[in-house]
């Protein structure tokens, strides 16, 4: 699934679209022991517009984020559409249109059994039906040809607990005291979610399901690698500690400011020049041998890269976008300077008077310290 097709059900997972229908809504209450405290099941059509509205909010966020960092597609293994396993329980699920109450009951259990989950939290599921309207040669919708139907839902996890809301007037008494509050809130920003199956060639692929993760490098391993059955791979976070890994292995004593902020450069025009792809654009070892030859990296230096690649990263390409930074951050024990990313050749580096310096070339010799317009002397 890439970033059109995630585009085209974005914006269409809309209730006012006419190629879209909702039809029915599960939520369902696990308390810090996994059990199932509250559960239904309605059809769309039932459910009040203020709750509605609600979940659709909640439901939107799970198909929201970068792919490649907060969209993560997994391949399920081929022992998955065994009996009890995630593939077969989420495949059985769509094609019930989520009408039957012991697939209801087997895809909470897959989850309630398997998740690591340290509070409550709150099921949000939806099962959705896409008409796909065929387009012609030139990505036009021909409204000659049939459509097909694509079926799937989405799966949003939300935490709940007791916020303290401090303190209250009672118009009764005309006091202010402080409420016990013991109702449970539901976060409308889902922690994690996925998506089943997935949208590819415009057309469902049921051998895959979309994983999302509020915190990109923070995923919920426990949910790939339990409730959905597949093989987890390294989050935006793990790709660039292994790319740093790199570096260091290979550029050791060359490893320097201007180094570094040219392979960022170099880095960052490649996600630049495949930002109207598709797919993200990956970096393998041959191609980071070329950015960190560009960058002023020695060969000598650069000999060492492939076995350091295949010992740190594998066979795998690496996420360029995952492996840049907007800003340069200068950080010494005392003091840490942010630059912009397109000011980040204004800082210098030199030895003056026997000491170790950085220089920022200012084009403008304004400057304010600490809120206040201060002389340059």
């Amino acid at each position: 699934m890439n970033k059109k097709e995630l585009n085209e059900i974005k914006k269409n997972f809309n209730e006012d679209c006419g190629f879209f229908v909702i039809n029915s809504f599960l939520s369902a209450f696990i308390d810090p022991e996994k059990k199932v405290k509250y559960k239904v099941c309605k059809p769309h059509s039932i459910i009040p517009d203020e709750e509605r509205e609600v979940i659709m909010d909640s439901l939107k966020k799970v198909l929201t984020g970068t792919i490649g960092k907060h969209l993560v597609e997994y391949e399920f293994p081929l022992e998955s559409y065994e009996e009890g396993k995630a593939q077969k329980i989420l495949f059985d699920l769509v094609e019930s249109k989520m009408k039957n109450e012991e697939l209801i009951d087997a895809f909470l259990e897959k989850i309630t059994s398997s998740i690591d989950y340290a509070a409550s939290f709150t099921i949000l599921t939806a099962h959705c039906t896409y008409s796909i309207m065929k387009k012609n040669r030139n990505d036009d919708i021909d409204l000659d040809r049939t459509t097909e139907e694509y079926n799937f839902i989405v799966t949003a996890v939300c935490p709940a607990n007791t916020n303290d809301i401090g303190l209250f007037y009672d118009e009764e008494t005309g006091t202010i005291s402080k409420k016990a509050n013991t109702e449970m809130v539901i976060s409308k920003i889902p922690t994690d979610g996925f998506m089943y199956p997935v949208f590819s060639d415009r057309s469902p692929d049921v051998n895959h399901v979309m994983y999302f993760s509020k915190k990109a490098d923070k995923p919920n391993i426990s949910i790939i690698e339990n409730v959905l059955d597949c093989v987890f791979v390294m989050s935006a976070e793990n790709e660039k500690a292994r790319f740093q890994q790199v570096l260091n292995a290979v550029c050791t004593d060359e490893l320097n400011y201007h180094v570094i902020t040219q392979v960022n450069e170099k880095i960052r025009e490649v996600v630049d020049l495949s930002k109207n792809e598709t797919e993200p654009a990956k970096l393998n070892d041959k191609q980071l041998k070329h950015i960190l030859s560009d960058a002023g990296v020695s060969e000598e230096k650069l000999q060492a890269l492939e076995p350091a690649y295949q010992q740190i990263v594998g066979d795998v390409g690496l996420t360029a976008s995952n492996l840049t930074d907007n800003r340069t951050v200068v950080a010494t024990p005392d003091v840490t300077i942010n630059i912009k990313k397109d000011a980040a050749s204004r800082l210098r580096t030199s030895s003056i008077e026997g000491r170790n310096c950085l220089i920022i070339d200012l084009d403008d010799p304004n400057i304010v310290v600490n809120g206040l317009p201060a002389v340059l002397k």
